[in-house]
């Protein structure tokens, strides 16, 4: 996966067609169409917060708790939208792999672009819907891409960790919506993070040093109110490594990831 071979103009022109075919296919066919873009994580949305916070209560403590709860579901969408259609993409695109030479880990990357636009059209949604509650835009907002990328590294580093597994063991796919579901609870995005430190503030830090949790925390922070409780800010100044430790873990696995991915790559168009 050299420079050269990485940047020039035929696989970027490839990447970019993989790209918009991905996306057109994935509404093909439905009667809303793009639409569903915007419904699905609004549903979603809609559901939690009639359950959480019209019927439990939760999230009365936390400024701009529907906005703060529409983030959340977002950006895990986006997690699981990246992730599983990663973790797919080389065996979709099986007939192309075994009729065209180009580097494999374009078919991943087109992959998860697909649910980059969707965070996309989504995060627009999310500002009007923060505009709309009463938050004040900052400068802050402009920082959101960062955590945001972060995300989407950790994404694509899962994707080409369990992809490439994927193409010779077809249970990761379900193994991994199992452990979606599971993660979905181990991330504060349906109860605030001060739920669990009323309990045990160890626990608090342990969620905070999840890779997820920190970025979506992150992105509350910046785009919603600076009250939000974030790795940065929480952990103690005496473990102050510990407050990296989310990125290394992300940078780490995209790396082996990615290790993995072009040493499995040359068996792909055989086991495919």
């Amino acid at each position: 996966m050299g420079i050269p071979r990485v940047l020039n103009r035929r696989n970027r022109i490839l990447l970019k067609e993989l790209t918009k075919t991905d996306f057109k296919l994935r509404y093909q066919g439905s009667v809303l169409g793009y639409l569903w873009a915007l419904l699905r994580p609004l549903m979603m949305f809609a559901i939690l917060y009639l359950v959480f916070v019209k019927l439990l209560r939760i999230g009365g403590d936390i400024p701009h708790y529907p906005v703060y709860l529409l983030c959340g579901t977002t950006m895990w969408s986006f997690f699981t939208e990246c992730t599983s259609q990663g973790i797919q993409a080389i065996v979709n695109r099986g007939d192309l792999l075994r009729k065209i030479s180009f580097p494999k880990y374009i078919v991943v990357v087109s992959a998860t672009w697909t649910a980059v636009i969707n965070m996309l059209i989504n995060l627009v949604v999310i500002v009007l819907f923060a505009l709309i509650n009463g938050v004040t835009p900052s400068w802050s907002w402009f920082l959101v891409f960062l955590p945001i990328f972060e995300l989407y590294l950790l994404s694509l580093g899962i994707a080409f960790f369990l992809g490439s597994i994927n193409v010779k063991y077809r249970d990761i796919t379900s193994i991994w919506e199992v452990l979606t579901q599971a993660l979905f609870y181990a991330v504060p995005i349906i109860y605030p993070i001060t739920m669990v430190a009323e309990t045990s503030v160890t626990a608090a830090k342990i969620i905070l040093l999840n890779p997820i949790s920190q970025a979506i925390q992150d992105i509350r922070y910046l785009l919603i109110t600076d009250q939000t409780i974030t790795t940065w800010n929480y952990v103690g100044e005496q473990t102050f490594i510990w407050k990296f430790l989310p990125l290394f873990i992300t940078l780490t696995l995209l790396a082996i990831g990615a290790l993995v991915f072009r040493k499995r790559s040359k068996f792909f168009a055989e086991e495919v």
